[in-house]
């Protein structure tokens, strides 16, 4: 389990969302969590401030294998982000030399375009695909993103909405 949250940790470059796709091959695919109970945490996780490494914590206490609860919590909390503290450890006294050079610029820029493909991987599978079923899933999925985009309305406020509006919809 602490290798899993380690090798998570240490492929994440540009962003917290990149960790989705790589922590469901982990997580999902042994069968320590169902992909329903890996959605919902991921959602609970986009509910709340922090970076989206905090996931781990909760991916943790609901394994269905040990350790689990608080400490299997805590244990894949600290397995993700050992490998960015020993980055920022080793490579810290060197990064103004590091940054300078060319090669290093030119890794860096592939690296991030990689991130890129890496989080419309993410937003595709699992989130459209067990999101998106129907049209009117599709015109909710629009109209919340057209109030954050364009009408600027606070996310608490679109994911209420969205709350009730998929709610309604799955009544009628």
């Amino acid at each position: 389990m602490f290798d899993s949250f380690y090798r998570t940790g240490s492929l994440v470059f540009g962003g917290g969302h990149v960790v989705l796709p790589l922590l469901r091959n982990e997580v999902v695919l042994q069968g320590w969590v169902s992909d329903s109970v890996f959605l919902v945490g991921y959602g609970a996780a986009q509910a709340v401030p922090g970076p989206l490494f905090t996931f781990a914590a909760y991916l943790g206490s609901v394994l269905s294998v040990t350790p689990n609860g608080f400490a299997g919590g805590l244990f894949c909390l600290a397995a993700i982000f050992l490998p960015a503290f020993l980055l920022i450890i080793g490579a810290l006294p060197f990064w103004d030399a590091l940054r300078r050079k060319t090669h290093v610029q030119s890794a860096l820029r592939g690296v991030s375009a990689a991130v890129v493909g890496l989080l419309l991987a993410a937003l595709y599978d699992p989130v459209w695909t067990s999101s998106i079923r129907s049209k009117s899933d599709m015109a909710l999925a629009l109209v919340s993103f057209g109030l954050l985009m364009f009408w600027k309305w606070s996310p608490l406020s679109v994911v209420v909405l969205a709350a009730i509006g998929g709610t309604a919809m799955a009544i009628f």
